[in-house]
C-alpha cells in the first residue's frame, strides 16, 4: 500500500510539473562568485522548466564537472548551452574556464536573507 501511495504522488508531481513550468526549488549558494548579486550563504529560488535568457541568474552545469552545480548569470547562447559568467569575475570559475554551460533552472527571487526579486542584467 505504502509503494502504491508513493508511485501515485510520483505521478502527479511529474503531471502537474510539466502543466506548471516545473516544480520550484530552493537553492543554497556556495562562494563569492555572484558577489554583489548574491552572497555566499544566500538562498535563492529556481523554476526548472522556465526558459532562460541572456541577462538570467541561472543554475547551471558544466560537462566537464557533471556533480557540480553553480548558480551563474547567463551571458549569451554557446554551442547548445550558456556562457555562464559570475558577477564577481576575479572570483569566479565559469565558463570562460570550464566552456559552455547547461542551464537547468532559472532563479527569479532571492528567499533569504533580503526577500527580493533578482534583477536582470
Amino acid at each position: 500500500m505504502r509503494h502504491e501511495v508513493f508511485a501515485l504522488v510520483r505521478r502527479l508531481r511529474a503531471a502537474f510539473s510539466g502543466l506548471l513550468g516545473g516544480v520550484p526549488r530552493r537553492v543554497l549558494v556556495r562562494g563569492g562568485s555572484m558577489v554583489p548579486t548574491l552572497h555566499d550563504g544566500d538562498v535563492v529560488l529556481t523554476w526548472p522548466r522556465r526558459r532562460a535568457r541572456t541577462g538570467d541568474v541561472a543554475l547551471v552545469r558544466w560537462p566537464a564537472r557533471p556533480d557540480q552545480l553553480s548558480v551563474k548569470r547567463l551571458a549569451l547562447p554557446d554551442d547548445g548551452g550558456w556562457f555562464a559568467l559570475g558577477d564577481a569575475a576575479l572570483a569566479s570559475t565559469d565558463s570562460r574556464t570550464l566552456g559552455p554551460a547547461e542551464a537547468l533552472a532559472v532563479v527569479t527571487h532571492r528567499l533569504w536573507p533580503r526577500p527580493g526579486r533578482l534583477p536582470r542584467r
